[in-house]
């Protein structure tokens, strides 16, 4: 659609489009269905074991910075260089790219007071065993490498979580991740 738009549009235009996809993305706040982060918080928070239907599907998990950080990032090097227009992939290194149990596994251990997880495989819906990205392409134009390993990542979808179960001040601790965020590689 984009290359459609853009033949379409902006043929004798100098004018840079771009985009962006990210890989599976986790961060505070996000309370849809049928996804593990979410579902580990609300187990968290009813002090049950999470139910995870399929342990064993490797997935490219980043924190929500990370995307939002380099669409940013895009748009400003683009303005000043329009030559780098392209299509980017956004994701972690190959060595965040974990399986559905590991990650669950993470989360349990950063949360703590005993949370635990179960294996309910129920052969439901049809899923790809391992998805990842090249992003070699976005690395290679902007010099970038991801801010946070899983691990960070993870634990500042805890500190979140539990700032949010909490009643803390939600928006002072999503200034300071984003200020954490920001310093790292300073």
């Amino acid at each position: 659609v984009t290359h459609s738009y853009i033949r379409s549009f902006f043929a004798d235009s100098d004018t840079a489009v771009s985009t962006a996809r990210a890989g599976n993305v986790i961060g505070g706040g996000d309370f849809a269905s049928d996804r593990i982060i979410p579902d580990c918080y609300r187990s968290a928070v009813i002090k049950q074991p999470v139910t995870v239907r399929n342990p064993y599907s490797i997935r490219p998990y980043q924190h929500v910075l990370e995307p939002l950080f380099l669409y940013l990032t895009i748009v400003k090097k683009q303005w000043e260089d329009p030559s780098i227009r392209g299509y980017y992939n956004v994701g972690p290194d190959d060595c965040d790219c974990v399986d559905t149990g590991t990650l669950t596994t993470l989360f349990c251990k950063s949360w703590g007071r005993g949370m635990q997880w179960e294996n309910k495989s129920d052969g439901g819906p049809h899923e790809a065993g391992f998805l990842k990205l090249d992003c070699s392409k976005l690395k290679t134009t902007f010099g970038w490498k991801p801010h946070w390993n899983l691990d960070t990542a993870i634990e500042m979808v805890v500190e979140w979580s539990k700032c949010w179960v909490e009643g803390g001040d939600i928006r002072a601790c999503m200034d300071k991740e984003i200020a954490t965020f920001l310093s790292v590689g300073e």
